[in-house]
């Protein structure tokens, strides 16, 4: 009988760290039906990623398979077919790894998989590109266009990264996923802003966090700039960072050179991003391009005031807390702004607003276990 067996839904991942996009798939995973809907997950590193536990603890099955490399596309094709062979169950696949999603997708169909969904988390910025990077965009491309015949539903967490992975001539055929929170969880919260404060040693301390993965994207050069020049304008400023990635050795390096290590929190990895918003004063995020980040989501719900760069999609604008900052102005003309609020303002509780907005995961859950359980009885029929 239909339903008696909760669908299993094949997730297509780098790795379940605490990313953007792992992060709003695991909002969802939490507030879905498991008795009608399973996430499990396909992952190309042999390391166990951050979310590993909790997937497992709520049922969820890990995948690995060997990462998809130029050098590895032979093995990668013939592990891909072995596991469709081995795993008939999954009728359902949604990836998140962009154009190299083709690969599960092309075997998939081979073996009868109906329901394939691509979702679009990142629109990258030419101009904000190194020369490998560019070099890639080819090979990018090339992947996209191979693709697309592949998916039969086309997933956007806002219109830019769209427009990016699938090109205008498919604007009609996106399907908005709104990268929701647990609003209710990160409403701000004074008992927990003078805990964490403590535990941080933050005192009265002019507090501005970042959240974000090390890599160019997150220009974390520039956010050391503007602290720099944010020193020297509040004396009494303090920089969290949460996060790890291939650039936090060389992050380091350079607040050491700027003499501001002894200013500067490196916080790793952190599961309480809840916490450290309502402990901040300033989420500042300048990245040179975003999709829809999840990490202003998070931090709306929490009524912080928000510094952004206009490389970031208006789309994540939701309450009047954010500034939008273009990436020319100095890195002055941003400590300048941001220093205004270094005595404080009130904060106000932005949970209704996040619930109007459709930012808060419920709903948002709802609409996704339907989705699931409509395609499969399209595609598959009631058995």
């Amino acid at each position: 009988m239909f339903m008696s067996e909760p669908i299993r839904i094949l997730n297509l991942f780098t790795i379940m760290n605490r990313g953007g996009a792992e992060t709003m798939v695991m909002n969802y995973y939490r507030n879905v039906d498991k008795s009608k809907i399973q996430f499990d997950f396909m992952v190309h590193r042999t390391e166990r990623g951050a979310y590993d536990d909790e997937i497992e603890a709520m049922g969820g099955r890990i995948y690995r398979m060997c990462p998809i490399y130029p050098q590895n596309f032979a093995k990668y094709k013939n592990m891909l077919k072995v596991f469709f062979d081995e795993h008939p169950e999954y009728k359902i696949i949604h990836s998140h790894m962009s154009e190299l999603g083709c690969f599960a997708f092309i075997e998939a169909q081979k073996h009868g998989v109906k329901v394939k969904i691509c979702h679009a988390h990142n629109a990258p910025v030419r101009e904000s590109m190194n020369i490998k990077e560019k070099a890639q965009l080819i090979f990018r491309d090339y992947f996209k266009k191979k693709m697309l015949p592949y998916s039969d539903f086309l997933f956007v967490c806002g219109e830019e990264a769209g427009l990016w992975l699938y090109g205008k001539e498919n604007k009609d055929k996106f399907i908005m996923m709104n990268n929701a929170v647990d609003a209710q969880k990160f409403r701000f919260d004074e008992e927990k802003r003078q805990k964490t404060r403590a535990e941080l040693s933050l005192g009265d301390k002019f507090t501005i966090l970042n959240v974000g993965r090390f890599n160019p994207q997150k220009n974390h050069t520039f956010i050391l700039d503007i602290f720099k020049e944010l020193k020297a304008i509040c004396p009494n400023a303090v920089l969290l960072l949460a996060g790890t990635g291939d650039l936090l050795g060389e992050t380091k390096e350079k607040a050491e050179r700027l003499a501001l290590s002894d200013s500067i929190k490196f916080l790793g990895m952190r599961s309480d991003i809840d916490s450290l918003v309502s402990a901040s004063d300033v989420f500042l995020f300048p990245s040179l391009y975003e999709g829809l980040p999840v990490t202003m989501v998070e931090a709306q719900s929490s009524g912080i005031k928000c510094f952004i760069s206009d490389a970031v999609p208006s789309q994540c604008i939701i309450t009047s807390d954010v500034s939008v900052l273009s990436l020319k102005k100095s890195a002055k003309e941003w400590a300048e702004k941001i220093s205004v609020l270094q005595n404080g303002y009130e904060r106000k509780d932005r949970y209704e607003d996040m619930v109007k907005a459709n930012f808060d995961i419920k709903k948002n859950a709802e609409w996704l276990q339907n989705f699931y359980i409509q395609q499969y009885k399209k595609a598959y029929g009631n058995t």
